[in-house]
């Protein structure tokens, strides 16, 4: 379906405001507030975890995540936020589903999210289209996270869009030998380090920031359960606890980290 333009107003801030725009799914997100993560497509385990950790709790605070729908850390935070809370921004006709890999991911964000693209039913990702698609992901956050990237890569051509906006960037911090891009941004001074997700969740939270709780499960999990009762007691807390670092299971049994 075709967009409406005048009722993105984010998009003014991009080089040249897009000719057509077309959507599927619910444009009332356009409205929330809105982070957009990107990164590389083979992200190591730790980007994964921290990725869906930092997604899952920006949304829960009611903030929209933004990302290009690729495989990799795009999916990630697409999938931490939740189909319903998050904008995919696609590189070619909203009919494709590109990539393949993502396409029931797609689906979903279109039946309860938003798909937006400035290409036309039929369009086929092109590279030059992927710039085009970055420059709308990056103007539609209030700021801009690069979760892992390497040099020349994709990702740094955001962090250029972004730098040109005048968008604030955040990094994960990450060892010496890994995503040489972000590591760099630190050193120049143009990205500021997520040490504490919560922290840094609760600087852009729209719903109330909750203080320390108790929580029933890390107590539970503190008595180092057997993976079995964890799971029987709390089937989808496990699932998640595990993705975003919480807990470790060893030998069968459950750890606090």
């Amino acid at each position: 379906m075709p967009l409406v333009q005048d009722t993105i107003t984010e998009l003014s801030s991009m080089k040249s405001y897009p000719s057509e725009l077309f959507y599927e799914g619910r444009l009332e997100l356009l409205k929330a507030h809105k982070i957009s993560i990107v990164g590389t497509r083979r992200p190591t385990s730790y980007s994964k975890i921290m990725t869906h950790r930092l997604a899952s709790s920006l949304s829960k605070h009611g903030v929209c995540i933004v990302s290009g729908g690729a495989m990799g850390i795009d999916a990630i935070a697409h999938n931490g936020a939740g189909s319903s809370n998050t904008i995919a921004i696609l590189p070619c006709g909203i009919d494709i589903k590109y990539p393949a890999v993502n396409k029931k991911l797609l689906a979903e964000i279109e039946q309860n999210g938003l798909l937006l693209s400035q290409f036309a039913q039929g369009f086929k990702a092109t590279p030059w289209s992927f710039v085009q698609r970055n420059e709308i992901v990056v103007a539609l956050g209030d700021v801009l996270v690069v979760c892992e990237a390497e040099l020349g890569s994709g990702s740094m051509r955001s962090v250029e869009f972004a730098l040109k906006m005048g968008k604030e960037i955040f990094v994960l911090p990450h060892r010496l030998d890994e995503s040489s891009a972000t590591n760099r941004l630190l050193q120049e001074g143009k990205a500021t380090a997520i040490y504490d997700i919560d922290a840094f969740v609760s600087r852009f939270a729209v719903t109330q920031f909750p203080h320390a709780k108790g929580d029933d499960f890390l107590e539970f999990c503190k008595t180092n359960p057997n993976y079995d009762e964890a799971l029987s007691a709390y089937p989808q807390r496990v699932f998640e606890a595990e993705l975003s670092g919480e807990i470790e299971i060893v030998n069968a049994k459950v750890f606090l980290k």
